[in-house]
């Protein structure tokens, strides 16, 4: 109720401090600066002054709103800025297992069609409208919680003249923003949101969302510079999920349709050794596939649905081949990065926290 009251309060200040709706002030393309601001608002979604009191207070930006946790330990934080510039964060993995667990959970689902989880919480979405286009099942689940949260806030806003949001998040947050961004175009092209809402997107670290056509559908959608993955070289988050594609992984006209029948076709025994040499390189990439589907899809539904006891698992898309997602500004770590951050004995994320991303960022200077 605090929260709700907190909004309530916050919402008229927009329409009564005309200093702030001075109109749009959102522009296209990397800004150093404003990715900055996204990095020390995203330390703060995190929820844990221990970890957040190490970093700036973010200069021109004040948090407004801050969500109760939903779903798969998922939680943000709505800021907003002295010239009607909302931003909308999403927090990244916690030390909890629900929050693991939305990782692990990553055999693929449609981008497009629908998620039942509750009895009264049917998540219909459309994040891409080519039918081969799928997604991490995890993070859609976190999605879906997330953005019945983030939509009547986006409303209130708009009414209040606010027009253009940035979405934002580091790690699993950086994931997350990937499909909320894609989710968000498709309501606004269905009319379910504004014409005139503007959404730039700034994911820090994030892992890979989805497959190929997914990635064609996204990046065509925010290309000329209204999205950005941010990554460290020396970082490993962002080179998960395991990626594993196969030839049922290709646009339907390729060298491999219809390549056994004509195998078959030839001579023997040339066509006995063909036929062997193919199906040593097809059948264990597809029996890779199977396995990460198995275990990391139908068995780990399982834990899923100890966390959302009325979740429906979907029908899996039979693929794990995920992809590097987006426009990526790279964060190249050199001989002087690597002596002030070692990584050895410092732990799996000595290269992912918001500390090393901070330095590298400082030190960014394309062109020179």
């Amino acid at each position: 109720m605090k929260l709700k009251t907190l909004f309530i309060i916050a919402i008229p200040a927009l329409i009564f401090f005309p200093v702030m709706l001075t109109g749009q002030q959102l522009r296209p393309g990397f800004d150093k600066a404003e990715y900055r601001e996204m990095l020390l608002i995203s330390a703060r979604t995190s929820a844990n002054p221990e970890y957040y009191n190490k970093y700036p207070t973010p200069e021109h930006f004040r948090k407004i709103y801050a969500s109760p946790v939903v779903g798969m330990d998922n939680r943000w934080d709505l800021w907003i800025s002295d010239k009607s510039l909302a931003i909308i964060s999403i927090r990244g993995t916690t030390g909890s297992f629900t929050s693991w667990l939305a990782n692990y959970y990553c055999a693929m689902s449609s981008a497009k069609g629908e998620l039942k989880l509750d009895t009264d919480f049917t998540f219909k979405y459309e994040l891409a409208s080519n039918p081969a286009a799928a997604v991490h099942t995890g993070w859609l689940i976190c999605t879906a919680y997330l953005s019945r949260d983030i939509l009547p806030r986006i409303d209130s806003l708009y009414k209040a003249g606010v027009k253009d949001f940035i979405i934002t998040g580091h790690s699993q947050g950086g994931a997350i923003s990937y499909l909320l961004t894609a989710y968000f175009l498709n309501l606004r092209d269905q009319k379910v949101l504004p014409g005139d809402i503007r959404f730039k997107t700034y994911c820090s670290a994030a892992p890979k969302p989805g497959n190929l056509y997914f990635a064609y559908d996204y990046e065509a959608r925010t290309q000329n510079g209204w999205a950005y993955n941010v990554v460290n070289s020396a970082d490993w988050v962002p080179e998960s999920p395991f990626s594993i594609q196969t030839t049922d992984d290709y646009n339907a006209v390729n060298p491999f349709a219809g390549i056994r029948p004509k195998i078959r076709k030839m001579k023997f025994p040339k066509n006995t050794v063909v036929m062997h040499l193919y199906n040593g390189l097809d059948k264990p990439t597809r029996k890779s596939r199977d396995n990460f589907e198995k275990h990391l899809g139908v068995k780990v539904s399982k834990y899923v649905k100890y966390q959302l006891p009325r979740y429906v698992p979907p029908v899996y898309y039979h693929s794990s081949n995920y992809v590097r997602t987006g426009t990526t500004i790279v964060l190249l770590a050199d001989d002087n990065y690597y002596k002030i951050f070692p990584g050895e004995n410092k732990g799996v994320f000595a290269h992912h926290l918001h500390n090393a991303y901070l330095y590298l960022l400082d030190h960014y200077n394309p062109g020179e």
